[in-house]
């Protein structure tokens, strides 16, 4: 390891180039927005006149570093690329101009990157994060260090930690084929389970009644107070059981919105890829209340396995008919009512004896998902780790 760099205030190696513009009345504008973690500045949109109420904007110039005062302790730091250069920000995006004689520009892009910085901006910063008040004025932005060595050195640094990245970039995209090898398997076992069985029926005929909406009680987070499902809970076919707020509103004990487990749900507002999902609580959190987007379906034991009918609404008989009846004038958000649940195509006269057969082929196909799935998560986990590991090591001297 090398002996240790100095560290510089961002006030030694950069300095303020506002350019304030007033926007015409009918002068439209390209705003810039500001990722998140260090991805810095996009383009978010064309703006209408009619739409900008305030006309003081700021432009900005390829090479301003550039960062977002409410969120820089999340690392909304950048520099602007070439393609969003003459486009127009507000006062809460101040730019500066570089000194490229001291600081090349990859490096201080990728130490923008860094966690320690962010942390940095958070200590520095002032006001409330829960209410997205959390600011990090000029002043401090520029009080901000970063370890300095020679210019040839941190070309050097640049040049490895893109190699790196590269080779990370590639783990990744080995991770995809997989992935999508195991849901290709799992959609194709639905889809032959969808094309063998006679659909004679609909999902109502094994229901003990019309599926029921939950309740959606004002969401304070008491700490003592009664666990209600998000829409989150209900995703992907899939129950997560940390997907919920508490409520410490009045609820009656004999509420038919308090779960059991075993209890089947369905989504019935969500976009149109969601809407519709279903899953089985499994118990936990406990006890629960489940929401008004969602409703209960309450299965008839003598009549279908409850899994068979989870498994059921996987398939692409039951997807198809969910997205040819959903309802909602709004392109990103439908709605599926009670009545249109129950009239799911389902093969009603399939043997009891069948349904569990089949469950135990699915359940056995799905275990072996959950093993890859679960692999998977963990080397994502790793991969995500390796960069922040590598830009640590890369800005203590140790690459």
């Amino acid at each position: 390891m090398t002996a240790p760099w100095p560290k510089v205030h961002f006030g030694e190696i950069m300095r303020p180039n506002s350019r304030p513009y007033t926007l015409g009345a009918d002068e439209d504008a390209n705003l810039v927005g500001m990722r998140l973690y260090g991805d810095g500045p996009f383009h978010r949109e064309l703006k209408p006149a009619l739409r900008i109420a305030k006309k003081s904007h700021f432009v900005i110039k390829t090479g301003d570093v550039i960062y977002n005062k409410l969120f820089a302790w999340k690392g909304t730091f950048g520099i602007v690329p070439p393609q969003l250069d003459g486009m127009f920000v507000s006062d809460k995006f101040p730019t500066y101009e570089l000194d490229r004689s001291r600081v090349a520009e990859g490096y201080l892009r990728w130490h923008f990157r860094r966690p320690q910085l962010w942390e940095e901006a958070r200590g520095m910063s002032t006001g409330s994060a829960a209410l997205s008040k959390l600011t990090l004025n000029p002043p401090k932005f520029l009080l901000l260090t970063i370890p300095l060595p020679p210019l040839a050195e941190q070309r050097r640094i640049v040049a490895r930690i893109e190699e790196l990245a590269t080779l990370i970039a590639e783990a990744r995209a080995l991770r995809q084929p997989a992935e999508s090898e195991v849901q290709a398997l799992v959609r194709s076992s639905l889809r032959r389970l969808s094309e063998s069985i006679a659909v004679d029926g609909h999902l109502g005929d094994v229901l003990a009644g019309l599926p029921r909406n939950g309740w959606s009680p004002v969401c304070d987070n008491a700490i003592d107070g009664a666990a209600v499902l998000s829409l989150g809970a209900v995703t992907g076919f899939r129950y997560q059981s940390t997907a919920f707020k508490r409520s410490s509103m009045y609820a009656p004990a004999d509420g038919h919105f308090w779960l059991r487990p075993g209890d089947l749900l369905i989504t019935r507002s969500n976009t149109p890829e969601l809407v519709g999902h279903a899953a089985i609580y499994d118990g936990n959190p406990a006890p629960c209340i489940y929401p008004d987007l969602m409703m209960r379906l309450v299965v008839r034991m003598d009549r279908a396995d409850p899994r068979f009918v989870w498994y059921w609404l996987q398939s692409p008989s039951a997807r198809d008919f969910v997205a040819r009846t959903a309802k909602g004038t709004s392109p990103t958000m439908k709605k599926i009512s009670q009545a249109t649940v129950a009239a799911i195509p389902y093969p009603t006269s399939l043997e009891l004896a069948a349904q569990r057969h089949i469950v135990a082929e699915l359940d056995a196909l799905q275990a072996k998902v959950d093993v890859v799935e679960h692999l998977e998560s963990e080397t994502a986990e790793d991969l995500d780790a390796l960069l922040p590991s590598i830009l640590d090591r890369a800005f203590s001297g140790g690459l």
